[in-house]
């Protein structure tokens, strides 16, 4: 994160999470308000399992609409452009692990878009951070939690750009 904790956001990023909000608000919430009703409207509601499981998603909903409206209000917003030669934001990078004697292959993304399953990093991991501004066949000393050192190279370099099916982190 940035200064003081701040959210890192790229402006579609921002359009991301006002969709999502927007979804909650009109979709979700009325949804749940619906299910919550009806929940109560079986009766007892000491041992009512949907009531139970109605208010909880309805709360979960509401949570996670307070979250995104605060991480909106605090973001720094950022820019993903860089250099025609440089890795920058939402590029694809094709590394090479010297130690491991391996290729992978990255997208720099922002924190809330990280999915390492997907091959996602985020431009503060270790890694991340140490690709940006770099250009194809630099070699790089990254420094990991703990102290230990890693080398890689940068084979490869794409300008990719944003994904429409990069998702938002839950939390």
């Amino acid at each position: 994160m940035s200064i003081e904790g701040r959210e890192q956001l790229t402006r579609a990023d921002v359009k991301r999470i006002e969709e999502e909000i927007e979804h909650r608000k009109n979709v979700v919430r009325p949804k749940a308000l619906e299910d919550l009703k009806y929940a109560r409207s079986l009766g007892d509601l000491s041992e009512n399992f949907e009531y139970y499981a109605a208010k909880r998603a309805n709360n979960q909903n509401n949570s996670r609409i307070r979250y995104l409206e605060k991480m909106l209000r605090t973001a720094d917003i950022i820019d993903d452009s860089s250099a025609e030669d440089e890795v920058g934001l939402n590029n694809t990078v094709t590394v090479y692990f010297e130690e491991r004697d391996m290729e992978a292959v990255y997208r720099i993304v922002t924190p809330i878009r990280s999915d390492i399953r997907q091959g996602l990093i985020s431009n503060e991991s270790p890694i991340g951070a140490a690709l940006l501004g770099k250009r194809v066949g630099q070699r790089i000393e990254v420094r990991l939690p703990g102290g230990a050192l890693m080398h890689l190279t940068i084979r490869a370099l794409e300008k990719t750009g944003e994904s429409e099916n990069d998702k938002i982190s839950q939390y």
